[in-house]
């Protein structure tokens, strides 16, 4: 959030279950704080803005400048929601590395990762439309860091 702020709404306890499913989802909120993800985003976002207008304003034929007005929205948007994909990734294996420090067992994080999925309703769109990682592909990432997590966790004290 603005300011380095860390919340998470009550709506989620549930699927968090218990002090483990917290855990990971405090580990991957500060994560987002201390990469300075929000502050990423806006900028992000405002250099898709500006670079649109001025790629759009230097156009001189009138039917290519219409055309780019139509597809760079959308364009920007996708490369907008990849950057964020990008950023819930980090902010999954930071969060990992996090709760194994506090000695929070990281091997709860894929469980708690089903759970989320479980929880949701609706489709959903494909991964290259969405700001978060397909579930399938989180999970498989959280599996790939683990050996490093349970060093961490280790390290803090937890039984293996």
């Amino acid at each position: 959030m603005p300011g380095g702020k860390v919340a998470f709404y009550t709506g989620i306890m549930p699927v968090c279950k218990d002090d483990n499913g917290v855990a990971v989802v405090m580990g991957h909120e500060v994560s987002h704080a201390l990469a300075g993800h929000g502050n990423e985003r806006i900028s992000q976002a405002m250099l898709a803005q500006y670079g649109g207008s001025l790629l759009g304003g230097s156009m001189s034929n009138s039917q290519w400048s219409s055309i780019f007005e139509q597809l760079y929205p959308l364009g920007a948007q996708v490369g907008l929601m990849a950057y964020g994909r990008k950023q819930e990734s980090e902010a999954d294996e930071m969060g990992l590395y996090l709760m194994a420090m506090a000695g929070y067992d990281p091997r709860n994080a894929t469980s708690f990762w089903q759970r989320m999925e479980a929880s949701s309703t609706g489709s959903r769109p494909p991964e290259f439309l969405s700001t978060h990682p397909n579930p399938a592909n989180r999970i498989a990432d959280l599996n790939a860091d683990m050996p490093k997590a349970l060093q961490y966790y280790k390290a803090a004290g937890g039984k293996l």
